[in-house]
């Protein structure tokens, strides 16, 4: 039953081409049906040579319809294979092109636990096991099955005597298809587990290519995959076998039907229960029952190689976002930046809260940092604002709206972001560019690039803005990277603006060079500042300090400075602030008296 219930949703996902399948399908009909003349017809001549020799006029009828009927399935089957195959072909890219869009709006959390290695396998191996069962459905599977249901009645009613032979042959070869099925499917569940291990690890390998040299780990990467090769070949070897004993199986079939029509027709014959044409009629269905027996056999043989992937892939499918648009959400169009934080929790694991009871208001054209150490809840907190993720407590608001009443997409557009990691992909400089503004022009992109101190690398390339910047980046080095994430946040010019440690790369000189940049283009906006390194703080209007997922402290450089707290304490660290003197109590004293 799950073998059909994946196979008839394969079938499924031709809804939108259903016209098209229809007419594919009563042509498959059609041809079935007609498929019987040929072996009725020979017997009919052979008893007509055997009851009239020499007689044409009785032959001459039977010879047209033969013919009439065999040109009729040369035609038909060569237009159901053309538009088949098309069918299949486009239907696979327009399935592959919507698999493709909804594994991008699964959250960042969905892809922290699947490798993108795992993802493009169960994209590719998927579409491909749809493909093969869309064509193999129009070319035979069909024919086949309508085939069966009218042989067999029909061999009946020609005589019932070699029909019920029949009959009881196609049952025992369906009872030890089942049988293997039944024993080999769990196997074959185990050989696609293995299969995606590979794809995954050999993705993963490939993508660290820097990190295997530089620790000298080739053979041992190579040995890896190999045991991953091993345990593949170790699940999939018994299924091969129970495999070779259907076919062996399958061929012992083709001579014991044959012998048993000729056996048992003959024996009719001398009865004078069968004529010699009903003999050569059943000897052409037998042929043609056992060709639809090898036939279904391959069709099972390829639903159940393909059901792991098709269920990886339908599992995959069937995935709902846990962040998404709720009925009736808003697009308010650009917005001004007001964003307020109202009692906001988050937990990873629902045990340790990330953020807990987070509050705070920024107000349009304010810039916040956010400061604390590592684990903090600084990240937590402004993903929770680009809808990474959604709180389990409390409420986010932009302009004061709860940020889960808002399109996702019309949020995101409101927000530009500048990750700690150079984000890129491997297209020319422009492209990445332009992926904060698609109709950016040359001109835009020189000043974007000039404002993020980026022109100059840019111009010194062979190519300029047509240079490649390799696989995520790699022809680069990473403060240029950096820079083109901001120029990139520059042509987005969105009102809010999310700075997650965006000068981590930088030399201190281009750092420098750059805060003056960022200083201009985040007039005006709201902007929101992760950053170790106090010194690009400086100047916010306010500084939250994080720590264990709670503002502990909140107030200007200065005021904090003054407070002689925990981000004092940090700040002495780096030598931003005087060192304390020794009468000087510090913040728990304090805070005690």
């Amino acid at each position: 039953m799950k073998l059909l219930r994946i196979y008839l949703r394969v079938l499924g996902l031709l809804g939108n081409v259903r016209r098209v399948a229809w007419i594919l399908a009563i042509s498959n009909l059609a041809i079935a049906s007609t498929q019987f003349a040929e072996p009725i017809l020979f017997g009919k001549v052979i008893d007509s040579l055997t009851s009239k020799p020499g007689s044409w006029a009785a032959l001459a009828p039977l010879l047209a319809a033969w013919v009439a009927f065999g040109l009729f399935n040369i035609v038909a089957s060569t237009l159901i294979a053309l538009h088949s195959d098309r069918l299949a072909h486009r239907q696979r890219y327009y399935v592959l092109r919507d698999y493709f869009q909804h594994i991008l709006q699964l959250p960042a959390s969905y892809h922290g636990d699947i490798h993108s290695g795992r993802l493009m396998k169960i994209m590719l191996q998927g579409t491909d096991s749809l493909w093969s069962m869309w064509v193999n459905f129009f070319r035979d599977h069909l024919a086949s099955l309508v085939m069966f249901f009218i042989l067999l009645p029909l061999s009946l009613f020609l005589n019932w005597r070699l029909g019920v032979m029949l009959i009881l042959l196609t049952a025992l070869f369906a009872v030890l298809t089942w049988f293997v099925i039944r024993k080999t499917d769990a196997l074959q569940a185990r050989v696609e587990e293995h299969f995606s291990e590979l794809a995954e690890r050999a993705s993963d390998t490939l993508g660290n290519v820097a990190l295997v040299h530089s620790f000298v780990r080739v053979d041992a990467e190579v040995h890896g995959l190999k045991n991953v090769i091993d345990k593949l070949l170790a699940a999939q070897i018994p299924v091969l076998s129970w495999w070779a004993v259907i076919s062996v199986l399958t061929r012992a079939a083709t001579t014991i039907t044959i012998l048993s029509i000729i056996s048992v027709g003959a024996w009719l014959n001398f009865q004078g229960l069968a004529t010699v044409g009903e003999i050569v009629t059943f000897m052409g269905f037998a042929g043609m029952l056992i060709d639809k027996l090898q036939s279904t056999l391959h069709f099972v043989n390829g639903v159940f190689y393909d059901a792991p992937r098709l269920k990886e892939f339908f599992d995959v499918l069937d995935t709902v976002p846990t962040v998404r648009d709720r009925p009736g959400a808003l697009d308010p169009g650009r917005m001004k930046g007001e964003v307020e934080f109202r009692g906001v929790t988050f937990s990873y694991d629902q045990r340790m809260p990330a953020v807990e009871n987070l509050s705070f208001v920024a107000r349009p054209g304010e810039t916040i940092a956010l400061v604390g150490p590592t684990g903090a809840g600084k990240s937590t907190a402004l993903a929770l604002l680009h809808r990474t993720f959604d709180p389990q407590g409390g409420a986010i608001l932009v302009d004061g709206t709860d940020i889960r009443d808002l399109r996702l997409s019309a949020l995101r557009r409101n927000i530009g972001v500048v990750f700690q990691e150079g984000l890129l992909f491997n297209r020319s400089i422009a492209e990445n560019l332009q992926i904060g503004k698609p109709d950016a022009g040359v001109d835009e992109l020189r000043l974007a690039a000039q404002r993020a101190q980026a022109l100059d690398f840019i111009e010194d390339g062979r190519h300029g803005f047509d240079s490649r910047v390799g696989e995520r980046g790699r022809l680069l080095s990473g403060g240029e990277r950096q820079r083109l994430a901001i120029a990139r946040a520059f042509l987005k010019d969105a009102p809010i603006l999310i700075l997650d440690e965006a000068t981590s790369a930088l030399d201190a000189r281009t750092e420098t060079r750059l805060l003056a940049a960022l200083d201009e283009v985040m007039k005006g906006r709201t902007t929101f500042v992760i950053a170790h390194r106090l010194a690009t703080v400086r100047r916010a209007d306010r500084i939250l300090m994080f720590d264990k997922g709670h503002i502990v402290e909140s107030g200007s450089f200065d005021e904090l400075i003054a407070l002689n707290g925990r981000f004092a304490e940090l700040a002495r660290a780096q030598f931003l602030a005087p060192e304390r003197k020794p009468d000087d109590p510090g913040p728990q004293a304090a805070a005690g008296a």
